[in-house]
């Protein structure tokens, strides 16, 4: 009887096992269809942010659209004026989300972001975005610190 019961335990121990690994593939899956979802300028902006985050003048630099090119003679200059200018709450975020968004136009869009700043201040900023030769690319960022604290 022991020996019968030792083995439903085990039967039992695989079967949640099995279930636990079903459940986190499953989670994985929904993660990857999350990311997949995104919308091609929101995944502009997100590479962007984390080109910020990581002081990485150069990647942030390359999702600036054409004007922002041929106004700052280099990366470095870009990332400078991005700081002096007060986006530092973009840059040392610990997170974003995405709220609303308009199209204006085939090739121009308007997006709100949400960030959870480096002092838990919460920020919003609306994103200018257009279609260009080399895909979407920033225009312009429009930042408010929002009432609240974020965790």
């Amino acid at each position: 009887m022991r020996l019968f019961v030792t083995g439903i335990r085990l039967v039992l121990v695989g079967l949640l096992a099995a279930f636990l690994m079903i459940g986190v593939a499953a989670r994985a899956e929904d993660q990857a269809s999350e990311a997949a979802a995104l919308e091609p300028w929101q995944s502009v902006i997100t590479s962007q942010i984390e080109a910020f985050r990581s002081k990485d003048a150069a990647g942030a630099f390359s999702y600036a659209g054409a004007g922002f090119q041929v106004t700052f003679p280099s990366a470095e200059a870009f990332f400078n004026a991005i700081v002096t200018a007060g986006y530092a709450p973009i840059m040392e975020s610990r997170s974003h989300s995405f709220g609303k968004f308009q199209k204006l136009g085939d090739k121009a869009v308007a997006q709100e972001v949400k960030f959870v700043g480096n002092d838990q201040g919460l920020y919003s900023a609306i994103y200018m975005l257009a279609e260009e030769a080399n895909g979407w690319r920033v225009q312009g960022v429009q930042l408010a610190k929002a009432a609240g604290v974020g965790i």
